[in-house]
């Protein structure tokens, strides 16, 4: 008789696609996953899992390259720089509309209650609203308003939700903290990229690079989601590059506020090479520290029978187009812990 296990999938922004890879690996190894909490994107993977659609959604997020991910940004001017409509529309598709009542396990969907200030279990209602209001990275997404309420990500107060399954009766507690600190053994697997679109992201930047009114860092230094945000505003200004980089006739999506990124006297943007990018990275990456300090209180106060670690330093919180090395990385630590959880390592 397969063991059945208590799932706890953590916050953590693009990390939380590793989710995937250590679902597949605990299945793969004949565990029984009977109910499930999680937070942010712990929410969103633990809830489309729920409704037996994880499948459709990984297609999904692995066909998406770093322009496609742009172009599901819908820019907001109100408390969140992302309406979320256009990504949260997507995963409203394959799931279609359900309420928590009606999934296959049981599921918790945490998330913080600004208003009030306190922690909100979804537990049944709307699966979509449930997942949307858990994922609402502050300042990232904009927030969801329940009646009285304005709900925002769960990792806020609890980035880790061990507590809603401690009473579930399952035979073991499997919880993925996103947010680990020191393993250092692991590191991203390459993938390689289709190189039809590899040709066409190296033919936008080879025109970015000789015309941007930029002061940057050179490009070997840039970060791909770097790059891809500085062509994606380019083509917004100068449309005749979007036709020379994009044989296809694919059309660029519309280009990313930039009001806070300061500009040299002559009026170009400048980039630092040292701190965070951006107020929004400065934002995120507050928000990063305080997770991982809460992440560890939760562990301490509810230890699991079985703690995934996924390396904080894997990825950056918004780097959502690696989700093969992402969720590959989630199978490869999933894969080891449970080999020292079941004593075939030590």
């Amino acid at each position: 008789m397969s063991k059945r296990v208590a799932l706890v999938l953590g916050s953590g922004g693009a990390r939380g696609y590793a989710h995937i890879g250590v679902i597949e690996e605990i299945e793969r190894r004949g565990y029984e996953i009977s109910c499930i909490a999680g937070c942010s994107m712990g929410a969103v993977v633990g809830g489309i899992y729920a409704a037996g659609k994880l499948d459709d959604y990984r297609h999904w997020i692995e066909s998406l390259d770093y322009l496609d991910v742009l172009r599901l940004v819908d820019v907001s001017f109100r408390l969140g720089a992302i309406r979320g409509d256009k990504v949260f529309g997507q995963i409203r598709k394959i799931v279609g509309e359900i309420n928590i009542e009606q999934l296959r396990i049981p599921y918790t969907a945490v998330a913080t209650d600004l208003t009030n200030q306190q922690e909100i279990w979804f537990q049944e209602g709307c699966l979509h609203q449930a997942m949307r209001a858990s994922a609402a990275i502050p300042s990232l997404f904009t927030p969801v308003v329940q009646g009285n309420r304005m709900l925002v990500d769960g990792g806020i107060l609890n980035p880790l939700p061990i507590v809603p399954v401690v009473s579930s009766h399952c035979d073991l507690i499997i919880a993925v903290n996103l947010n680990a600190t020191n393993q250092n053994q692991y590191q991203l697997p390459v993938i390689e990229r289709p190189a039809a679109f590899k040709k066409r992201f190296d033919a936008l930047m080879s025109s970015v690079g000789s015309r941007l009114p930029f002061r940057r860092k050179p490009a070997e230094q840039l970060s791909r989601i770097d790059q891809a945000v500085l062509a994606e505003n380019l083509i917004a200004s100068n449309p005749w590059l979007g036709e020379a980089a994009n044989p296809e006739g694919q059309q660029p999506a519309a280009a990313p506020e930039s009001g806070g990124a300061p500009r040299s006297a002559a009026g170009s943007f400048i980039i630092d090479n040292v701190g965070p990018a951006s107020l929004l990275d400065l934002i995120n990456q507050s928000f990063e520290v305080m997770q991982t300090s809460l992440a560890q209180y939760k562990i301490a106060g509810y230890p699991p029978d079985v703690l995934i670690n996924v390396p904080k330093r894997v990825c950056q919180f918004f780097e959502f187009y690696k989700a093969p090395e992402l969720i590959a990385l989630g199978r490869e630590i999933a894969r080891d812990t449970l080999d020292v959880y079941e004593g075939k390592r030590r």
